[in-house]
């Protein structure tokens, strides 16, 4: 009897009160399937697909294979925007190694052979007919990049809005996840995606792509009309007059630039371990048998990427950049150039 009128008084009904009050609502759950099949493998042992959010096949909780009706924000047959962004961001990737390749054996890989710039220019104008015409160009260079660019965007935001709908969205508890996000450096559930290191080398990589560009093409373009008179003496000419400017950007270029392009290639060819865990993603304890095979994947990748900035050093940094500024009405021409720029 006295207990059932404490329940009832101002005190028990504060009490029932607080215990329901949480730091997280009981309305946010972790994601789980339902109705699934006993048959189906768990998430520990489905297979993974080589395309995650950002199109680093990381293997997220959104990695399902194509058919899969479990995927969160797929239709039932799995073509869902995920997956059409995730190839887009692919595929684009591949077209753009067409123009490298090009672009390397013109403005290193020949020079380290003629060991002259004077001598490699005939190279360099006869492979602007292939990759440089007004067609091209927009399909070799402009349009991949755009899409490989945008496509990586896409997939973060599509992922984090996935997310915000795993959790409940707007309800209670998605309210109080956000204030302890805020409170917590390290909250239990992250909204965004993990940036990975190759996307992390991506954004940075599109920075000095970007810098590239507005240089080589752009500014010519702007300042004389067109960039026939821009080549490896060019290059030359702004290593002379402004040597530190040039080394940074040029060694930065290459740098990050192989360092992107050979780890995502050998994660779209599934040949390099996984690169989470650099932006406060939580260690996996693994076996030592594991630990050895992913270290010498890292090492192999590693190797590659320094083979490919070497590619890219030998003729680019050892030739172009040692040959010395132009003379005459060129070498007045480019100092206009890189004036307009504040250079």
């Amino acid at each position: 009897m006295d207990d059932d009128s404490d329940a009832e008084s101002p005190r028990g009904w504060r009490e029932r009160r607080n215990s329901t009050l949480t730091a997280i609502s009981l309305l946010q759950l972790d994601p789980a399937p339902m109705d699934s099949d006993p048959d189906t493998p768990t998430e520990e042992k489905r297979p993974i697909d080589p395309l995650d959010a950002d199109g680093t096949m990381e293997g997220s909780a959104g990695s399902i294979k194509t058919g899969s009706t479990m995927a969160p924000g797929l239709s039932g047959s799995g073509r869902g925007a995920i997956y059409y962004l995730s190839r887009m961001q692919r595929y684009s990737s591949y077209a753009v190694s067409v123009f490298t390749t090009m672009h390397l054996a013109n403005v290193s890989l020949i020079p380290a052979v003629t060991r002259s710039v004077a001598g490699s220019e005939t190279y360099l104008l006869m492979a602007r007919e292939l990759y440089q015409t007004p067609i091209t160009e927009p399909l070799l260079v402009g349009l991949p990049v755009l899409m490989h660019i945008g496509s990586g965007i896409a997939l973060r935001l599509l992922r984090r809005s996935q997310n915000i709908k795993r959790y409940g969205g707007s309800t209670p508890g998605m309210y109080a996840m956000m204030r302890s996000s805020t409170a917590n450096p390290r909250p239990s559930v992250q909204l965004w995606p993990p940036l990975s290191w190759i996307s992390w080398s991506g954004y940075v990589f599109s920075a000095f792509w970007g810098a590239h560009v507005v240089m080589n093409r752009v500014l010519p373009l702007v300042v004389e009309g067109d960039s026939s008179n821009i080549g490896l003496a060019y290059v030359s000419h702004g290593f002379a007059r402004h040597p530190i400017i040039a080394a940074t950007a040029y060694r930065g270029l290459i740098g990050i630039g192989c360092a992107h392009m050979v780890w995502g290639l050998a994660k779209w060819f599934g040949i390099a371990p996984s690169t989470k865990g650099w932006w406060g993603s939580e260690a996996v304890t693994v076996d030592k048998k594991t630990k050895r095979q992913r270290r010498r994947q890292w090492l192999g990748v590693q190797a590659a990427v320094v083979a490919a900035a070497a590619l890219w050093a030998v003729g680019g940094l050892e030739v172009v950049a040692k040959a010395g500024p132009s003379d005459g009405w060129v070498g007045k021409l480019y100092d206009d150039l890189f004036a307009r720029v504040q250079l």
